[in-house]
């Protein structure tokens, strides 16, 4: 036989055969929709309301692990991916359940992936005489991370509040007993003052913080110019700044007006500020800007300071959280500054981005939507 005969042959066969395993697979599938299909048709149209109908996660699993009938609730929750069960120790449950018919009442944790978060269910697997399970599942996972967040705040303030408290214990009976030593006297007076100082600022940030976390934390909506906000900031910062011999520079490049809380956004801009004083070395300088990108006004604040790694700039909003703990006791932060400004920030409908580069600088742009209208549209619509 020619060869060329030969290959046309053999090509012509492995063709058959790929078209041969096509036509099986597209056979499978057809009899597995139609096994779906007629087990979806078994499920009574009053279970299934009630099913879709429920507040909680409520799934229905086929003989084959196939999705009968899954509810909102389910869905948001990452019970289904597809047509199957969303994820593989849920599954394992329901075929173990299955198998067994012994239902299940328990937790099914699903482990932090590419992706996806961690997820906590409790829930509560059953078998059904026709060897279908029926799930209904509770999200714990946000509870989980408040009642977390609740115990890193209690163990942080706790801290937080003993130092200051014990340093002034300390120097209130150092005083004392350097009452004929004038010159001791006064020098512990002034770090008891700034002990004192600095307890106040963390007591008020705390209450500044709780306030922000209610449900309706603007006290105030009016039209704000954002040149009187950083105005207002740079003035609250300038004895920082002094004391420290850096330089703040306002470098306004537009004007800018949003709506919101005037005051709100004065501790915003002036907790950046102070943030940027505290991490630059003597004699540096912190530069704040005023622009206006697209429909957002934003103001940024630039410190040629000691930087933050990548790995911490996820986390410097955290309540506490501390890029140089050191320098910031020092300074007199309290680690509550950044996380203020997130919430206000947030609040006012916008965003705070960071960008930063360790031993060249940070820079924090406070984004907010900016106010189109003229000056008295609002007071007509009130």
């Amino acid at each position: 036989m020619h060869p060329a005969v030969a290959g046309l042959i053999g090509a012509g066969i492995a063709l058959l055969g790929c078209l041969f395993a096509y036509l099986i697979h597209r056979g499978r599938e057809g009899l597995r929709q139609i096994e779906t299909q007629r087990a979806e048709a078994r499920v009574s149209a009053e279970l299934r309301q009630v099913l879709e109908l429920m507040q909680t996660g409520a799934l229905l699993v086929g003989p084959h692990d196939e999705i009968l009938v899954v509810n909102e609730p389910g869905e948001t929750m990452g019970l289904v991916r597809g047509t199957r069960v969303g994820f593989t120790e849920l599954l394992d449950v329901v075929r173990a359940v299955r198998t067994s018919g012994i239902a299940y009442d328990g937790a099914v944790i699903r482990e932090r992936q590419p992706g996806m978060d961690a997820l906590e269910l409790t829930v509560r697997v059953s078998a059904m005489d026709d060897e279908d399970v029926l799930v209904f599942a509770v999200d714990e996972s946000a509870a989980k991370r408040v009642e977390a967040v609740r115990r890193d705040f209690v163990a942080n303030i706790s801290h937080e509040l003993k130092t200051p408290i014990g340093a002034i214990s300390v120097l209130s009976e150092a005083v004392e007993a350097a009452k004929d030593d004038p010159e001791a006297v006064e020098r512990f007076a002034g770090r008891l003052q700034r002990e004192t100082a600095r307890l106040a600022e963390l007591t008020n940030q705390i209450i500044d913080l709780s306030r922000l976390q209610t449900e309706n934390p603007m006290l105030a909506h009016e039209i704000v110019e954002l040149s009187e906000v950083i105005d207002e900031a740079v003035s609250r910062s300038r004895e920082r700044a002094a004391q420290r011999e850096v330089s703040v520079i306002i470098a306004r490049a537009a004007d800018a007006r949003v709506l919101g809380d005037r005051w709100q956004l004065a501790d915003a801009v002036a907790n950046l500020v102070q943030n940027a004083i505290s991490y630059s070395g003597e004699r540096a300088r912190v530069t704040i800007s005023l622009t206006v990108e697209g429909e957002h006004a934003e103001v940024k604040v630039s410190d040629n300071g000691i930087g933050i790694r990548p790995e911490d700039q996820d986390r410097i909003f955290e309540r506490f959280f501390r890029v140089d703990y050191g320098r910031s006791r020092e300074s007199g932060g309290t680690g509550l500054g950044l996380s203020i400004v997130r919430h206000i920030a947030v609040s006012h409908g916008g965003e705070i981005r960071v960008w930063s580069r360790p031993g060249q600088g940070s820079t924090f742009t406070l984004s907010l939507p900016a106010y189109l209208g003229a000056h008295d549209d609002l007071e007509d619509e009130e």
